[in-house]
C-alpha cells in the first residue's frame, strides 16, 4: 500500500502518459476520460480478442433465453 502523502502513478495503457491510481482519478488506470473511451471501443469493435478456439453456442449449455425448438430434437 502507497504510504500516506504519496501517490501512486501507472502508465495509462491507452497513450502510456503517468496517471494517478487513486480514487482521486476516476478514469483510472487511465489518464482521460479520452483514452477510457478509445479502449471501450476497441473492446467493442472486438479490436481485442481472448486467444483460443471459438466457443460452440450449443457447447455453451442454457443461457437463459427462450427455448429453441429446433435443437431439441423434438418437434
Amino acid at each position: 500500500m502507497a504510504a500516506e502523502g504519496k501517490t501512486l502513478k501507472v502508465s495509462c495503457p491507452g497513450c502510456a502518459r503517468q496517471a494517478e491510481y487513486s480514487p482521486d482519478n476516476p478514469w483510472r488506470p487511465f489518464c482521460s476520460a479520452r483514452c477510457k473511451n478509445i479502449d471501450l471501443g476497441a473492446w467493442a469493435s472486438e479490436q481485442y480478442r481472448i486467444a483460443g478456439a471459438p466457443a460452440d453456442p450449443i457447447d455453451m449449455g442454457d443461457t437463459g433465453g427462450p427455448a429453441d425448438p429446433s435443437r431439441s430434437g423434438t418437434h
